[in-house]
């Protein structure tokens, strides 16, 4: 009896430390991703209203499969990994993007006057991007 019970502490003395120990990985569990989410999650609550014309947009927005429907997780991730913030940086450069497009234009004349201002390149294939980092430059 006293063997089987010596038995016993030994494997529970093994055990106690292995529960404590730190994750697999070695890091400790992040409290601030969690905190993060939860705001996405009210950020994206508060994006998305409780109307069928805001939440039909909403979904227009984010959602990425056929029927829309993944649109409010695709928004939380993508707020909590600051992926909006990088959007907003990027509006500079949509601006820049949509000034480019006006200025090449839609006749073969206006494109070609493009192509030959902005391309490097010996074919000037890159003219649209640089035109794109011209103006992305401006407005840094």
């Amino acid at each position: 009896m006293k063997k089987r019970l010596l038995v016993i502490v030994a494997l529970l003395s093994l055990a106690v430390p292995t529960a404590f120990a730190a994750p697999p990985d070695g890091k400790k569990p992040e409290a601030g991703k969690q905190a993060a989410e939860s705001a996405a999650e009210k950020a994206c609550q508060a994006e998305r209203g409780t109307t069928a014309q805001r939440i039909g947009a909403f979904n227009e927005k984010y959602g990425t499969n056929k029927n829309k429907k993944n649109a409010f997780g695709k928004c939380v991730s993508s707020k909590s990994k600051g992926e909006d913030d990088e959007e907003e940086a990027d509006e500079d450069e949509m601006n820049a993007s949509k000034k480019c497009k006006t200025e090449r234009g839609t006749t073969a004349a206006t494109r070609e006057a493009f192509t030959e201002r902005y391309g490097t390149n010996k074919n000037k294939k890159n003219a649209f991007g640089k035109c794109v980092s011209k103006h992305a430059k401006q407005k840094a």
